[in-house]
């Protein structure tokens, strides 16, 4: 049995290589891609004083969380119902076998490709980054000087032809993606965008060269700090030119907010940490109210933040990567408290799922494989890879219950939803299912036909 799971596992992936033509486009692709997780604390771990060497090895993979990446990994993660695997990745930190010429190590490379092909093995789409990778690139943006700038133009260019290369024979199913947040918690101004620009002009340009499928390929440019509210206001999408043409770009962006409620583990100065979200979840009085979020970064906060990213790109052409979004599952103490908090985190990754395809968004959960919530200061893990479990059951279940009540992009104008009705129905009826897809007439479940939608049960 297992090694017909692995024949059928390997053509699975030789039909990446098939014969070279123009993959899908990028609107098409990101309507089957949500919800989708993140690969976190694995193939970008140990970035810190290792650029440009080859310091850190195969054994990098497991420096940060202890479970190796393996198909039944990656079976699991596609049996909780997700649709994409995002592999945050590290090139230049700890993995370069010759530093003069920026030569990524053979081995390295392979691994990679290695997970790469257990996703696709399992029909999933992958998202491969260049990560924070030691700051090479993402640490330097302040720095708008000519000879800098082309000198991490060079570097970008070197880097992305070996993994596209690499990867230039795989389909549709597999998007590259320049960076992750660069210049993040920085302020940017227009020299600093026009600098992030170039380098993301480097990328495409490296990318698209390398020819095969990489001439069509999806690939995902980033925001300033892949901040909402700084790429809406600075980012435009023209500063950049595809050779491939239009639809073939995505722009990413991440969403930890309100940092109060997400990510912040302890109090600080200037604001408490908040457990509990969402109206129905605040504490009403006593002392753990200050723990309540402020009702402005609450539901009606996600759906206006991911209204400005349709409004801007999506509606144009470009679907919006959401590359990390999450918050921290904490142990608040008495039971009562604990219910809330569990509420909340359902509930935010619930409207995360929700407003994001339907403002044409693939949102992307981190998640870190790190089993202990160290109190009131919260983890972000959502599965047990080694158990092959569910690790936070308030986030899994927030992120099914947000996907099976949307739909991709919204309602659309002249098309309503009823009641399956079977007058409608007829063997001659053209029938589609929410994608576009032609599917049987007798298809169960949200269908199109004539122009309406019907939920046929």
């Amino acid at each position: 049995m297992m090694k017909l799971r692995n024949i059928l596992m390997g053509l699975a992936v030789l039909s990446c290589t098939a014969s070279f033509a123009q993959l899908p486009d990028a609107a098409t692709i990101a309507a089957k891609m949500y919800p989708g997780w993140n690969l976190g604390n694995t193939m970008e771990a140990n970035n810190s004083g290792q650029n440009f060497t080859n310091n850190v090895g195969l054994g990098g993979e497991t420096a940060w969380q202890s479970t190796k990446t393996t198909q039944e990994v990656i079976d699991f993660v596609k049996s909780q119902g997700f649709r994409s695997v995002r592999i945050p990745c590290n090139w230049v930190c700890g993995h370069i076998s010759d530093a003069s010429a920026v030569t990524i190590d053979a081995q390295w490379m392979a691994r990679v490709k290695e997970i790469v092909d257990y996703c696709i093995g399992s029909g999933l789409y992958v998202l491969l980054n260049d990560h924070y990778d030691g700051g090479w690139v993402q640490n330097t943006l302040e720095d708008v000087s000519e000879a800098t700038v082309t000198q991490n133009c060079a570097t970008m260019k070197t880097i992305w032809t070996q993994i596209a290369t690499t990867f230039k024979d795989y389909d549709e199913h597999l998007l590259l993606a320049g960076m992750n947040e660069p210049g993040l918690d920085k302020t940017f101004k227009a020299e600093n965008v026009a600098a992030l620009q170039k380098y993301e002009q480097a990328f495409i340009d490296a990318v698209r060269a390398t020819g095969g499928n990489n001439a069509t390929r999806t690939l995902v440019v980033q925001g300033p700090s892949t901040d909402i509210d700084q790429t809406y206001n600075l980012y435009e999408m023209s500063g950049i030119t595809d050779p491939a043409g239009s639809g073939r770009l995505m722009l990413e962006v991440h969403f930890y907010s309100p940092w109060q409620f997400c990510g912040l583990e302890e109090d600080a100065d200037w604001g408490k940490a908040w457990y509990f979200w969402g109206s129905a979840n605040h504490v009403p009085s006593g002392t753990l109210a200050v723990r309540n979020t402020s009702s402005s970064y609450e539901e009606s906060y996600v759906q206006s933040q991911f209204k400005k990213m349709k409004t801007k790109y999506a509606d144009k052409g470009y679907p919006i990567i959401l590359g990390e979004y999450g918050c921290q599952w904490r142990n608040v103490g008495n039971t009562v408290a604990q219910n809330r908090h569990n509420a909340s985190v359902k509930l935010f990754h619930q409207t995360v799922n929700q407003q994001g395809p339907t403002n044409g968004i693939v949102p992307f959960v981190w998640d870190i494989n790190v089993q202990s919530q160290g109190g009131t200061k919260g983890i972000m893990t959502v599965l047990n890879r080694s158990a092959k479990s569910v690790y936070c059951s308030y986030a899994m279940d927030g992120i099914t219950a947000g996907v099976t009540s949307t739909t991709w992009g919204g309602p659309t104008s002249g098309i309503s939803t009823v009641p399956f009705d079977r007058s409608a129905d007829s063997k001659d009826a053209a029938t589609f299912n929410i994608l576009g897809q032609r599917v049987s007439p007798d298809a169960k479940g949200l269908v199109i036909i004539g122009g309406k939608k019907y939920v046929r049960r």
